[in-house]
Formats: C-alpha cells, sequence, structure tokens
C-alpha cells in the first residue's frame, strides 16, 4: 500500500532550511493497522500529510496504492485525495461543521460520489456505533461521540487507507480505548490500511506494527509476539503471563548500514560528551563499548 524510499522533506524560508524528513525509508502493507510515534518535530505529521497529498516530498520515491506521489498532477492528487484516501484529525473543528447533526455531518462528503446520501451516511453510523445518535447536533455528542462521526466521515468516499492524527488525543482513556478498538474492527471488516499517528503508549497494545521516528528518519520498530486474537484467548483463559511485553522492539538499519541508538543507551554505558564508539565483534554480537581515554 505504501512504499518510501529515502524521502526527503525540506521547509524553506527566507534565511532557514528544515529538515523535516532525511532520507526515510518505509514500506506498509495492504490491509495494515500500524502506528507512528515519535516526539514533536520528529517528522511523523510531515509523513501523515505526505501520504494524504496534503504535501509533496523534496525528494526521494513515494507511491501510495500504486500511484507515484511525486509525478501527480493536481487533478490527479484532488482525485486520489476524494477517492483513495480518508483523514481523521484530533481537532474536531478540521473533521466536522458545527451546526449539522451527526448525520448530515457524514451525507456532506457523500453529496460527492453520486450515492444515496441518506442510506449510505446510516450505514456509517451504525458501524461506527453511533446510530441511534444520527439526529443529534454536535454539541449534544460527547468528544468520543464527535470522534467516532469523524470517522464515518473519513469512511465515507469507501477509502482504501486511513489516516489518523493524534485520534485520541482529545478523550479521556477509556474512549480511547474504544476508539480504538474501533479501528481494529474497521480495519478487519474491511481490510483497510490504517496508519495512525500518536502519542499514546496505549497504541502498542492494539496494533500490530509501532514505527518510531526520530529526526526525520524510521529509528526503530516493535512488532507484536502473538496476534492480538491470541493474546486476547489466553487472557480469557487465564493463561496470559503478567509482565511479559506484547511487542518485541528493533532497531532499523538503513541501507548504509547506519543506526540510530537512543541516548539513555549511550548514557547507560558511560558515552557523553563524545561523538565516538567502539565496535566489538565476538560471539555473533556487535558489542558498543566507550572510546579509550583520550580519544
Amino acid at each position: 500500500m505504501i512504499h518510501c524510499d529515502g524521502l526527503v522533506k525540506i521547509y524553506k524560508t527566507s534565511d532557514l532550511e528544515v529538515f523535516a524528513l532525511q532520507g526515510l525509508d518505509l514500506t506498509v502493507e495492504t490491509g495494515e493497522l500500524m502506528a507512528i510515534i515519535g516526539n514533536s518535530g520528529s517528522g511523523k505529521s510531515t509523513l501523515l500529510n505526505m501520504l494524504g497529498g496534503l504535501d509533496r516530498p523534496t525528494a526521494g520515491h513515494l507511491t501510495v496504492d500504486g500511484k507515484d506521489m511525486l509525478k501527480m498532477k493536481e487533478a490527479e492528487l484532488v482525485r486520489y485525495k476524494r477517492e483513495s484516501v480518508g483523514f481523521v484529525w484530533q481537532n474536531n473543528a478540521r473533521n466536522l461543521i458545527p451546526y449539522l447533526t451527526a448525520l448530515e455531518n457524514v451525507e456532506l462528503p457523500i453529496l460527492l460520489t453520486g450515492r444515496r446520501r441518506r442510506l449510505r451516511a446510516l450505514e456509517l453510523l451504525e458501524a461506527v456505533g453511533l446510530a441511534h445518535r444520527a439526529r443529534n447536533k454536535l454539541h449534544q455528542l460527547s468528544g468520543g461521540e464527535q470522534q467516532r462521526v469523524a470517522i464515518a466521515i473519513a469512511l465515507a468516499n469507501q477509502p482504501r487507507l486511513l489516516l489518523a492524527d493524534e485520534p485520541t488525543g482529545s478523550v479521556d482513556s477509556r474512549m480511547a480505548e474504544q476508539i480504538l478498538d474501533l479501528f481494529r474492527e474497521l480495519n478487519r471488516q474491511l481490510n483497510l490500511t490504517i496508519v495512525i499517528v500518536t502519542h499514546d503508549p496505549l497504541l502498542a497494545k492494539k496494533v500490530d506494527r509501532v514505527v518510531a521516528i526520530r529526526d526525520g528518519k524510521i529509528s526503530s520498530e516493535m512488532l507484536r509476539r502473538k496476534s492480538y486474537d491470541e493474546e486476547l484467548r489466553e487472557l480469557e483463559a487465564g493463561l496470559a503471563q503478567e509482565g511479559t511485553p506484547s511487542h518485541v522492539e528493533y532497531a532499523i538499519l538503513d541501507k548504509a548500514g547506519r543506526l540510530q541508538v537512543p541516548a539513555d543507551y549511550l548514557q547507560a554505558i558511560g558515552i557523553k560528551d563524545t561523538n565516538k564508539v567502539k565496535l566489538e565483534l565476538g560471539d555473533a554480537k556487535i558489542v558498543l563499548t566507550p572510546p579509550d581515554e583520550g580519544a
């Protein structure tokens, strides 16, 4: 579904260049449910905007659903955003029109498709568990319910890719859990590829793959040890071992064999105030040690 190769994004002002992405490589398979995490300024929202056609890369290669995002003309880009991708934003002001009902909000994007909008909108609200709130205005809905309406809107064009930017950032932990369960259900039922940008650690327990971005590149990935369904079955049967992590974290090598070592790892072995480390090979391991005195 998604292939990024050496992706670079530079924002320029009159006297400054900011590298938001610095040669990022990423592949996402069709039907994946994954999360992208990273500190503010790491490049994760920049990547999401480019996947959604809201911004163009400066250099590198980016294909989404077989479409070359660097070579698309403006009309093709508009069609892509209308037909192939759905968005869910943290700020409901970007998702919803406040003076309309939940049903009317969902009907609006369906007008562009020529489908029977009332029936389709009701089906979408039912899919997100809000059919009983269809006639309510937005101020009559909780923050979590408004976010569910936003998800229904994002599904209105029957996208193959759903992009969510901090979708649980404005709701409490209980509602965040429900929204994440909804994403998983939609992923299963529709074989929908879902990419979520988040700071929420709860997501790691819900998705199969978590990609961490640091300084504009992929620094590590966390992959689920067992399928989510298998974990649930073990939990229900009382077989789950308390304290066992659900994911395994792997550092990512770029094509030149470079990797990013977390700062706290380096500090833990006494590496500070230097950009040098010793590499030693032994027993099928590569060992990092502090430099010799005076190095």
